[in-house]
């Protein structure tokens, strides 16, 4: 079962403007998938191949010079020297204004550091997101228990999660040059789990789990760059309130969440103590993923003062901003309206919205609304 990918149209955008185009994100997300339909006849080399790996590794200006008009190039972080080469073999061919290099990748840092290093200004980046309802046409039920990898919503996403969690923590961080300790790791992720939607405090996080300051740092960025979880940072604007600095820390995907958390079921969850903050986290992610393909450059920002006013979500697009107040019930009651309502001029925001399950969606002030993420997956504000 294949399902039709919103991103395939922004990347395919990305290949008329740029000579090669990058798409990263986590593991078994999609990013083969995508490539091949959105580029049918491309090439594909997959550099987890040893062979593929070590060729490329010993002459990578040799082995892409071989290669036809376009070639996907599939998780080309594991040879880091192959970006400096395609620095060279991207300005050979750069006057027939035609993509030759489709490059996927799923550790962020790494290949980050190679576009950054080799290839700025000639590579179009995308970020590819675990599926979601408006691509699917599963319920949001579905995919708020499941989460949004494909394999994960094709069986039982427990089974699939847990040699998953394997493979990226013990061999995957390796392979792309870390010295990982899975099991800090594992231990980290799970009360990082258990504390879903939480202030980052990185010195209680040491304490709880005997380790320093830094090895916590360390273990945030790696499960980060390997597209685990979302660090979401505070929104600042220079007004006399005091406000939250500290920035909030997310697994990206419920599924995992769950599985973390022993939530088996539907009912599990509706009986769970953090059923409010895994819904909130769905939520956040599930806004994220579809605005960035429709608005690429939007930047994402929580909100909260020391006397608890907030907003779960700013979408910053630049020329405006929106508030978000996220509801695990239905987002109708006129009274969490008005609180929104009252820290938009705070933000510069000129519209907000309350985002529940379930109840119509309404107009509830004049400048707040409601909607239901459920009845409305396509929605966006």
């Amino acid at each position: 079962m294949n399902w039709k990918r919103l991103a395939e149209k922004r990347l395919q955008e990305l290949s008329t403007q740029f000579p090669a185009v990058a798409v990263i994100g986590a593991r078994q997300v999609g990013k083969t998938t995508l490539a091949r339909e959105a580029f049918p006849s491309a090439a594909y080399k997959d550099l987890e191949s040893p062979l593929l790996r070590q060729r490329f590794a010993e002459d990578p200006t040799h082995e892409l010079k071989q290669l036809g008009d376009l070639t996907i190039l599939d998780e080309a972080q594991t040879v880091p020297e192959v970006f400096s080469a395609l620095r060279g073999a991207i300005d050979e061919r750069r006057g027939d204004r035609l993509c030759h290099f489709c490059v996927l990748g799923s550790a962020q840092p790494a290949l980050i550091r190679g576009v950054s290093e080799s290839l700025a200004g000639r590579i179009g980046l995308l970020e590819l997101d675990p599926l979601t309802p408006a691509e699917t046409g599963l319920s949001t039920a579905t995919h708020w228990l499941a989460g949004g990898f494909p394999d994960a919503l094709r069986g039982d996403f427990r089974t699939w999660w847990e040699p998953y969690l394997s493979t990226v923590l013990q061999r995957d961080l390796a392979v792309y040059g870390f010295r990982p300790d899975a099991l800090f790791l594992r231990r980290l992720l799970t009360m990082l789990a258990a504390q879903q939607g939480g202030l980052l405090n990185l010195s209680a996080l040491g304490n709880s789990l005997g380790v320093n300051y830094h090895a916590v740092q360390h273990g945030i960025d790696l499960l980060e760059g390997v597209f685990l979880i979302r660090r979401l940072p505070p929104f600042f604007r220079n007004i006399r309130k005091r406000l939250v600095k500290t920035q909030r820390v997310y697994l990206r995907d419920t599924g995992l969440l769950h599985h973390l958390l022993n939530i088996a079921t539907s009912q599990d969850l509706d009986n769970h103590p953090l059923r409010g903050a895994s819904w909130e986290g769905f939520a956040i992610e599930d806004i994220i993923r579809r605005e960035r393909i429709v608005h690429p450059f939007t930047q994402f920002f929580f909100w909260r003062t020391a006397t608890g006013q907030e907003a779960d979500l700013i979408l910053d697009r630049g020329n405006r901003r929106i508030a978000i107040e996220i509801k695990a019930n239905s987002a109708t009651n006129v009274h969490d309206a008005r609180k929104l309502e009252a820290t938009l001029d705070d933000i510069g925001a000129d519209a907000g919205w309350l985002v529940g399950i379930g109840g119509e969606s309404t107009s509830l002030t004049a400048r707040v609304g409601s909607v239901s993420l459920d009845l409305q997956p396509n929605w966006l504000p």
